[in-house]
């Protein structure tokens, strides 16, 4: 099994180290085309107005200076020599849960490659404290992930989902089991701006994230995260509401 490892943290990320030790259980076939700065928020952005350039790292892992979905569709298309058969992205330095999703680079990376026709992972290690110096405990990822994904394989799923997968943040006690879970959602908007001066007077902002409260739903990503379990959540990307669509056609009739 030929595997394509991509991320949005970045080429030298822990997290992305983390998904080689996890893929390396599952083959020896294993390709990284990652970032080579940070793209956290990126989403699903293409590289368009600027020259991409690859730095080839090791004899089947490279950086390029694009977005994870660049780096997927670089991959496929010009460094690897044939079509992977699994596309992992990760793993995040933190949660992609509730509509995080839409922004996640990391999730970003999954779609393209079930856009492309190959069955997509993307894995996230939980945070419970969101500093620079507060580590991710990517060992709990490392520990449950190559288990789960094999269990995943067997299961499979439709080649229009992806799958989401958040690992907990239990602060050192016992991780809870597997849970298939929903897409939560918030109950708040959570980002604030912080404007401050520059030295020429000028004016700046610097985005950052409330603590606000979300929907913890029993069967959401959200609950089965914070409550110390494995969330596993089929997602696509068909975001027609159907009642909203039905409802609008007999207006329209």
């Amino acid at each position: 099994m030929r595997i394509l490892l991509t991320n949005d943290d970045g080429i030298n990320a822990e997290g992305l180290a983390t998904l080689e030790a996890i893929a390396a259980e599952l083959s020896d076939d294993v390709w990284v085309v990652a970032p080579e700065i940070e793209q956290s928020g990126a989403s699903r952005a293409l590289t368009l107005t600027e020259l991409i350039r690859v730095r080839q790292v090791s004899e089947r892992k490279f950086a390029v200076r694009g977005t994870p979905t660049d780096c997927v569709m670089l991959a496929i298309s010009e460094l690897m020599p044939d079509k992977p058969d699994l596309v992992l992205s990760g793993v995040n330095r933190g949660q992609n849960i509730a509509e995080d999703v839409t922004l996640s680079g990391t999730v970003a990376g999954a779609i393209q490659g079930m856009a492309l026709g190959i069955p997509s992972i993307a894995l996230s290690q939980a945070l419970v404290v969101y500093r620079e110096d507060h580590r991710a405990p990517f060992e709990i990822a490392r520990e449950h992930g190559p288990a789960l994904i094999k269990r995943l394989l067997e299961a499979g799923w439709p080649k229009d989902v992806v799958l989401n997968i958040n690992f907990p943040d239990t602060g050192g006690k016992p991780v809870g089991p597997v849970e298939v879970t929903r897409q939560g959602f918030r109950a708040a908007f959570n980002i604030h701006f912080e404007k401050r001066a520059d030295l020429r007077g000028g004016h700046y902002y610097w985005m950052g994230f409330n603590k606000e409260p979300i929907d913890a739903a029993e069967g959401c990503d959200v609950r089965a995260v914070s409550d110390g379990r494995i969330s596993v959540t089929p997602l696509h990307i068909d975001l027609t509401h159907e009642r909203a669509l039905a409802d609008l056609k007999a207006a329209f009739a």
